[in-house]
């Protein structure tokens, strides 16, 4: 089984199609360098159609800061990602804004793991230790940033500091 080819959409057609969704559909390949896994896109994302749109989140300027990419790039510039080695998806099937807004019946876990073996990534960095620790299965406060310890697979996992506006005071 291949990885979804999310890059095969036109950028009209991906928004337009994905306008009403309960969640965002994956940006995955085969052969990616980083897949950035989120907790669960919040509303706005999810009405825009793109990951990390809600104004101060901090994602799409990291990317260019830490060196993935060559230029800032925006949300809706997401189907653009590939072409630098990198892929998003999140751990919850539906959007929220905060974790406390999902169930453990919102997590699927199995179908991330099967999904991170298909594409066969580098890397799997977690943005934000809630996701990690929700995939990892362990307590939010025992995870730290940094490369783990636990793998998905062959691929070592790291957790990155939460982009999200709202992780900042």
């Amino acid at each position: 089984m291949s990885c979804p080819r999310t890059t095969t959409l036109s950028r009209r057609s991906h928004f337009r199609s994905y306008l009403r969704p309960k969640r965002l559909p994956d940006v995955l390949l085969q052969t990616l360098k980083v897949v950035f896994c989120g907790l669960a896109a919040g509303n706005r994302s999810l009405a825009s159609g793109a990951y990390y749109a809600q104004p101060g989140n901090r994602f799409w300027s990291a990317l260019s800061q830490v060196g993935l990419t060559t230029r800032h790039l925006q949300p809706h510039d997401l189907l653009e990602l590939p072409k630098f080695g990198i892929g998003l998806t999140d751990l919850a099937n539906k959007a929220s804004e905060t974790a406390t807004g999902l169930a453990d019946s919102d997590y699927h876990i199995g179908s991330f793991a099967r999904r991170m073996a298909q594409c066969g990534s580098k890397i799997i960095a977690f943005n934000g230790k809630e996701a990690a620790a929700r995939f990892l299965q362990c307590r939010t406060g025992k995870k730290p940033s940094g490369f783990q310890l636990e793998r998905v697979g062959k691929p070592p996992i790291y957790v990155v500091p939460s982009a999200s506006g709202m992780a900042f005071h």
